[in-house]
């Protein structure tokens, strides 16, 4: 925590201090433009969230100088399998992927946080909290930014990246179009017995939705679920449950280390910029968990708009990364539809379907670079 006041003026203001605005914040510390970056929370949540760092991300994290750091703590996975029950549809692999990183790896959000503000103190700058941004207001030179208690903040520009409820995309009058998924989706980190092992994400297939089951570092488990009505806090039972019932035999369930539901929304901001006011990661774009692409875009977004800001380019911020989105929220779109057939005859095409196409080299390598997000360097 930053105990000092914001200061009365800068170049750049960041409102948020999740993964995007931090990512954004370390470009911005390391090509010497000043910012300040703000956060309503009086500190950084310490749950693990959004888990799955993909190879473009990585990439960009070594730039920043903070991928290997996060590789230390995190868990490679290699393998990626689709199946029904116990049976085997589909495997993925991305090891033969050109990166330096032919993996996906698992690490909670909370360490991402952590190694990135990490990163960001070693180049000299930090997080004010807790700020909470109530309003923006444009004018031909710069924006002031009002904070909660009456403080105000003068910046030449300022970011969102405060999340859906972005308080500055409301400012900016930019429209969040896109629609809701009727189904909740439960999240917990368990430890556990998985027959399948801690090589391999798997999502499995289930009339009653798709389950997914990663490993995480120190011997856990993630495991999300579509649910019709998900519990505030799934407990053990519950979790045990949608495992016998979505991949019988395959588990056992000992303890809940931390549990959530959650709704997903799929939506793309129609613009990036409306004059000062600009939109990175979920201020921008949200969508469903399929895949794990969202913190990814976000990172990736702070990223390529601190490199705008460095290069004098930021009319290019919104044509490079807009389009990213648009594809992101069509792949996971579908994704999730896939896997959340209700239709009989349906799931029967898709379950004879996918495992033909699996056998097809260049569809599995399609596959692995779209879920690595190589395809957006």
């Amino acid at each position: 925590m930053n105990a000092a006041a914001p200061p009365a003026a800068t170049r750049v203001a960041i409102v948020g201090a999740g993964p995007t605005g931090l990512a954004l914040a370390v470009t911005l510390a390391g090509a010497g433009i000043d910012f300040v970056l703000l956060d309503k929370l009086p500190e950084g949540a310490n749950t693990s969230r959004a888990a799955v760092v993909h190879a473009r991300t990585l990439e960009v994290l070594d730039e920043l100088g903070a991928g290997a750091e996060l590789v230390r703590r995190g868990l490679p996975v290699e393998r990626f399998t689709v199946r029904h029950g116990g049976r085997t549809a589909a495997e993925f692999s991305f090891a033969g992927l050109p990166t330096p990183h032919p993996y996906t790896l698992m690490v909670p959000q909370s360490d991402t946080e952590a190694v990135l503000l990490d990163r960001l103190r070693a180049l000299g700058g930090g997080v004010h909290r807790p700020y909470e941004v109530t309003g923006a207001a444009q004018d031909a030179d710069g924006v002031t930014l009002t904070l909660a208690g009456g403080r105000t903040l003068r910046a030449r520009y300022a970011v969102g990246a405060d999340g859906m409820h972005s308080a500055v995309r409301e400012a900016a009058g930019i429209g969040f179009p896109g629609n809701a998924y009727e189904q909740s989706f439960a999240l917990a980190d368990v430890t556990m017995g998985w027959r399948p092992g801690r090589d391999e994400v798997s999502l499995t297939f289930h009339p009653d939705g798709l389950i997914v089951v990663a490993p995480l570092p120190h011997g856990r488990f993630r495991v999300v679920a579509v649910m019709d009505d998900a519990p505030a806090a799934p407990d053990r039972a519950c979790v045990q449950d949608l495992l016998d019932a979505r991949s019988p035999g395959q588990a056992r369930v000992e303890r809940v280390v931390w549990g959530s539901r959650f709704r997903v929304h799929h939506r793309v901001a129609d613009a990036y910029r409306a004059g000062r006011l600009l939109l990175a990661g979920d201020a921008a774009h949200v969508h469903s968990p399929a895949g794990g692409q969202g913190m990814n875009t976000g990172i990736q977004d702070g990223y390529a708009l601190g490199r705008a800001f460095a290069d004098d380019r930021l009319d290019a911020y919104e044509a490079g990364r807009r389009p990213v989105a648009e594809r992101v929220v069509a792949l996971t779109d579908r994704m999730t539809r896939l896997a959340t057939l209700r239709n009989g005859p349906a799931r029967a095409a898709r379950d004879t379907v996918l495992p033909l196409l699996s056998r097809v080299p260049a569809f599995r390598t399609r596959i692995t670079t779209e879920l690595a997000e190589l395809n957006y360097r």
